[in-house]
């Protein structure tokens, strides 16, 4: 088995922190977890350990405390954005439906981007008023929500609102205000049966029907709520399908082709990139954020199968700034009977489309890691930079595929 390689002093690595629960910044105590044996969860879960550890809180908290670019561009991103505003007023409903009659799915996605930025300014900037209002829509959803259904696009719901809501529970997991056993409930009895569900059965449709995204936003929410939760058995459920799981998600399935382009750069094509570039990129986001939730509680996914994921992030960044890839025909199986299709070309639909996604990778392979990541780093620096979230990338629910901010988070 891989183990992770040691972060640089400065990325801020998995790491506890001492709780100050006041409107002044919290005090960290940034000691860095020992890299051990992948495929078992941790003895004892790291808090907050989810997209960002203790060391990225600090680092984006001092470096926009003292003015510092891009940390502050960053941070201005943030506080610009409607739903990073602490007047946020919670939606929350006891049923959610994504898919057929009745559809208001954007009722939780809009409240978890606030809940999210506004934890994300509290712990940055630490501001009362952010954490209160991160703290009343989680608490209303948590008592509130009952029920999330609808056609298949359900488990899109599930998985995705799943990993996003606990995502915003490990920022506030300390603050007074916040009910957090009771987000642990809703998300073990609302979220992971429908997660669970749709990694062990696919909707009852052929093992191959549904896109790699369908899988990592599931295996997400699942490892999500697996730390959140500290149970154990999640968090080994969604890193052993990353590695081994029958769905397009997985790592080797996600990935099915590798090559090397002229330049010597290892590339991966994608699941997805004969579908169109929309949901490809989207792909990198989900991917992404399985990697670096695991890479805080101290495994490296980033890495694993030879850095498969690297090269596949190398060949979308390198397409959608404007490149050729190679391109090889990819065939699966659709509906109850595996029927075969093929997608014979690369798709330039939506090519070039823009999702904050890139800063997380770039700052991993690059910074962390000081590798050569040609592609994501032009993809990032020429068309991103700085990142933003919430909306700013489209109002409809793909610009909340992802939670964003990755410049004010990232940067190293």
């Amino acid at each position: 088995m891989s183990r992770r390689e040691q972060p640089r002093p400065d990325t801020g690595g998995p790491s506890r922190r001492t709780v100050l629960k006041s409107a002044t910044a919290l005090a960290v105590a940034a000691s860095v977890t020992a890299p051990r044996v992948a495929d078992a969860a941790p003895s004892a879960f790291t808090h907050p350990g989810m997209l960002h550890n203790a060391g990225d809180i600090n680092r984006a908290r001092v470096r926009v405390a003292a003015g510092t670019d891009p940390w502050l561009s960053g941070w201005n991103r943030l506080t610009a954005n409607s739903h990073s505003q602490s007047t946020w007023t919670d939606r929350a409903t006891a049923t959610i439906v994504r898919g057929g009659t009745g559809q208001n799915y954007s009722l939780l996605y809009g409240d978890l981007a606030a809940a999210y930025q506004n934890a994300l300014r509290w712990q940055v900037g630490g501001t009362e008023a952010n954490a209160e209002c991160a703290a009343n829509i989680l608490n209303a959803w948590s008592t509130t929500l009952t029920t999330v259904t609808g056609d298949a696009d359900r488990f899109l719901a599930a998985g995705l609102y799943g990993w996003q809501f606990a995502n915003a529970c490990e920022l506030l997991r300390d603050y007074d205000g916040f009910d957090l056993a009771a987000a642990q409930e809703l998300l073990a009895n609302v979220f992971y049966p429908l997660n669970n569900s749709f990694l062990t059965n696919h909707n009852d449709a052929c093992i191959t029907n549904y896109w790699a995204n369908w899988d990592l936003c599931n295996m997400a929410s699942v490892l999500a709520i697996g730390i959140l939760n500290e149970d154990a058995a999640k968090y080994d459920q969604a890193v052993t399908y990353f590695k081994s799981g029958a769905g397009n998600g997985s790592i080797g399935n996600a990935v099915p082709y590798l090559y090397t382009d002229s330049d010597g750069y290892a590339l991966g094509q994608w699941q997805e990139s004969g579908r169109d570039q929309g949901h490809t990129v989207m792909g990198m986001g989900q991917m992404g954020a399985v990697c670096e939730m695991a890479w805080n509680q101290g495994d490296d996914l980033y890495s694993y199968d030879s850095r498969r994921f690297m090269k596949a992030a190398q060949y979308v960044a390198k397409y959608n700034i404007g490149d050729d890839v190679p391109f090889t025909t990819y065939t699966w199986g659709t509906g109850q009977s595996c029927a075969q299709s093929s997608q014979t070309a690369i798709s330039a639909s939506s090519r070039g489309q823009i999702r904050p996604v890139w800063a997380m990778l770039h700052f991993h392979y690059n910074r962390r890691l000081g590798l050569d990541d040609k592609y994501i780093s032009a993809m990032y620096y020429d068309l991103v930079a700085p990142e933003g979230g919430g909306g700013d990338y489209g109002s409809d629910s793909g610009g909340y595929d992802q939670l964003g901010f990755g410049t004010l988070m990232y940067a190293k």
